[in-house]
């Protein structure tokens, strides 16, 4: 397994799980300097990413990238794949095909966290699960063009009300019959609908497509009440050998976040 921290890019989401904001040299810069192996990016969108700047940040710094987020997509452009407007909806799957492009070119997946959505507001639950069936069989399609793949993250209830644990990830995904779209484990939102964290991973297993190292609290591993043995027992189980990116607070700041995610990243995993 391999240690990633996330940059971001977008002014909206300032306050959020993010370690290192707006500066992506310097973010690049700070990350090899704590010892991480790959960034994870948040632009605001793929236009706003120089592909030949940003080989040349990670190759001047020793990293990868290790994915790419869409949250731009809802936070800054207020898209969404489950929206009741179908042109919202085309918008949404246009701006996630970018940055998957974007992120292809470096090998890396990109990321469905918040731009899924939500059912309510004049859209039923199983509208909104057709919706996002719709956009990711269309997303798993560019990906295979692409030979990349598309990670799908499962969030807590306070974010979605449409799909929250792995186990109900892997269900609307193996409906499907895609091929290249991954589930995206984040221990945070584990923590909260989880019954167990560890067998919620074996239980997963090849589905498990990236993993997000979060402490209950959404500060770094080892802050909160997580206990990351099991989980890291689960994980070696199923084989996984992706990132562990930080996608946490920067409590009490940026550095400190940094520096004690390795510390706990070296304890763990070596």
């Amino acid at each position: 397994m391999k240690s990633a921290v996330t940059i971001s890019l977008v002014p909206e989401a300032r306050g959020g799980p993010f370690v290192y904001w707006d500066d992506l040299a310097e973010g690049c810069r700070l990350a090899a300097a704590r010892g991480f192996a790959a960034v994870e990016i948040f632009p605001p969108s793929a236009d706003a990413i120089d592909a030949a700047e940003l080989r040349t940040l990670l190759d001047d710094n020793g990293l990868s990238l290790a994915a790419v987020g869409t949250g731009a997509g809802w936070v800054k452009h207020k898209l969404t794949l489950t929206s009741p407007d179908a042109t919202v909806r085309d918008r949404a799957v246009a701006f996630v095909r970018s940055i998957m492009s974007l992120a292809a070119q470096f090998d890396a997946p990109a990321i469905i966290g918040s731009m899924q959505g939500r059912w309510g507001d004049g859209v039923t639950k199983p509208e909104a699960l057709r919706y996002l069936g719709n956009a990711l069989f269309k997303l798993d399609t560019h990906a295979s063009d692409l030979g990349t793949t598309l990670l799908y993250e499962p969030l807590n209830r306070y974010e979605t009300n449409l799909v929250n644990t792995l186990g109900d990830a892997v269900t609307l995904l193996t409906g499907m019959g895609v091929e290249r779209v991954k589930v995206l484990a984040d221990l945070y939102h584990m923590n909260i609908e989880e019954t167990n964290v560890a067998d919620a991973l074996r239980n997963a297993g090849a589905h498990v497509g990236h993993v997000h190292f979060a402490d209950s609290n959404r500060r770094a591993a080892g802050l909160g009440h997580t206990d990351f043995l099991p989980i890291m027992a689960a994980l070696v189980e199923i084989g996984y050998a992706g990132y562990l990116s930080a996608e946490i607070l920067p409590l009490p700041d940026s550095d400190a976040a940094a520096r004690q995610t390795m510390d706990m990243f070296r304890r763990i995993v070596g």
